[in-house]
């Protein structure tokens, strides 16, 4: 049927299996004639599996497919031997405008060689509360003007490399308290603050000519007095075609989602977003049962046919926008190694520079465990050390590794209670915090030691910092 072009079902790797296991879900999907599908390569798909995976999609759908994934930070993100970039954040404190369209391009460029042509990124949230669960680092910053330069230059470096770019999540998620993982947040912001804010970096994108639009599944009861969710407001989807002039792709948020759902079936929230102005349903949880609710909607008239053509059609012109062949301009030919260096360099935000003669000895305290998906290694650090013969030293200095990124269904912005504890306890007589965090959480630091801020604990900068480490113990290379 032609609405199951509209859906885009995840597939995700597995240790065990690789893809293999989604081979019957794939079959599936594609008899029900979807129209593409995003991708996971987390905790270890190597590059060639998605490149492998991604070209058997299209020959067995023996037709064009967008293929979509989370790559916020490079598609190392997704895939091992691909480049992995700092977080958002970490690459506007930079204030290098030539960072960020290196990431953006190298990011497009190594997606589009392993088959993926649609990016979700870069996010245009602004990192505005403090208590934000989900956002924090993922977010440029907090200036409008500021954030919307960078998320300009993201989507004009992404999409000159013929891969599709997509500004998340309309019409922002930076001021929630909550996480729409777990539940729908509200946000009473008026509309006149919102557009001068949050909506900036938003307007700014469609002047740039971003192809899709992602909703947030977040409420905003002083715009749209419903409080139903953004992804199914026919207010708010009508200001970013009205109002912002968006000709583009608009994409839900994960459906699976508790915010997507917010009271309803997955059916009657799929169905509603459609008819608000969305195009494509992401990551439905139930793609049968979503499918057959749309059809039925549109049996009724409660899904007006027009308004599904409207989205076929916005689909197949995203469709011939990737099959043009790109003419990318030069961008700076940087080393990934190279950026996380230099935000190292900046990193000491507090204390002075350790003296760690002697040895050291490493502890851990992981906040990020448990949660819907189990988070990336935290023994980096470690092993590129011990990789080039430097150990640790028991009695020697203690370097407290402490992490704390914002990740799906994790409900809290900051170190939980348990986390504080062993803080507290690890951070008295330490010669050094190394925060692999958004820079505020240094104020749950506790006591006065020195504090390196490292962002986030993706690979490269965990290496990164094993490299400070060793040039201040002496066993540095070059």
């Amino acid at each position: 049927m032609s609405q199951g072009r509209l859906a885009f079902p995840a597939l995700r790797w597995r240790p065990e299996t690789g893809y293999a296991h989604e081979d019957r879900a794939i079959d599936e999907a594609l008899s029900l004639g979807v129209g593409g599908f995003i991708v996971f390569g987390v905790p270890g798909a190597r590059a060639d599996e998605i490149g492998r995976l991604t070209e058997e999609l299209r020959h067995r759908a023996g037709r064009p497919l967008l293929i979509g994934a989370d790559l916020e930070r490079g598609a190392g993100q997704q895939a091992r031997r691909l480049t992995e970039c700092p977080p958002p954040a970490a690459l506007a404190s930079l204030e290098d405008e030539d960072v960020i369209r290196w990431a953006a391009a190298t990011t497009a460029r190594e997606a589009g060689r392993v088959g993926i042509n649609w990016v979700f990124a870069p996010v245009a949230d602004l990192d505005l509360e403090p208590d934000n669960p989900i956002v924090q680092s993922r977010s440029f910053g907090a200036d409008p003007e500021r954030v919307s330069a960078h998320v300009v230059s993201w989507v004009e470096a992404c999409q000159a490399e013929g891969v599709l770019a997509c500004a998340k999540h309309y019409p922002g998620h930076g001021r929630t308290t909550g996480d729409s993982h777990q539940g729908l947040p509200s946000v009473r912001t008026s509309l006149e603050e919102l557009r001068s804010t949050d909506l900036r970096p938003f307007a700014a994108m469609v002047q740039a000519g971003v192809a899709s639009v992602m909703t947030a599944h977040v409420a905003f009861p002083a715009w749209d007095p419903t409080g139903v969710p953004a992804t199914r407001s026919p207010v708010i989807l009508g200001y970013l075609r009205s109002a912002l002039g968006f000709e583009g792709l608009v994409v839900t948020d994960a459906f699976i989602m508790e915010g997507a759902r917010a009271g309803a079936t997955e059916g009657e929230a799929a169905t509603a977003s459609l008819a608000a102005g969305c195009d494509i349903l992401l990551y439905p949880g139930d793609l049968d049962g979503t499918l057959a609710a749309l059809g039925q909607a549109v049996d009724s008239g409660r899904l007006p046919e027009q308004r599904v053509a409207e989205a076929l059609a916005r689909y197949q012109r995203a469709l011939g926008r990737v099959a043009r062949a790109p003419n990318p301009p030069r961008v700076p030919a940087l080393a990934s190694q190279a950026v996380a260096a230099r935000l190292l360099e900046a990193g000491l935000r507090r204390g002075p520079v350790p003296d760690l003669s002697g040895g050291i000895e490493l502890a851990v305290v992981d906040d990020d465990l448990g949660g819907w998906y189990a988070p990336g290694p935290s023994d980096y650090v470690v092993r590129w050390l011990a990789g080039r013969g430097i150990f640790e030293c028991h009695g020697g200095h203690r370097v407290v590794l402490a992490f704390a990124e914002p990740r799906a269904a994790k409900g809290r912005a900051g170190f939980g209670p348990e986390s504080l504890d062993r803080l507290t306890g690890l951070c008295d007589g330490a010669a050094l915090v190394v925060l692999f965090a958004h820079p505020r959480l240094m104020a749950q630091i506790p006591g006065d030691c020195p504090v390196l801020v490292a962002w986030h604990r993706q690979r490269l900068m965990q290496e990164g910092v094993a490299y400070w480490l060793s040039e201040r113990l002496g066993g540095g290379e070059g």
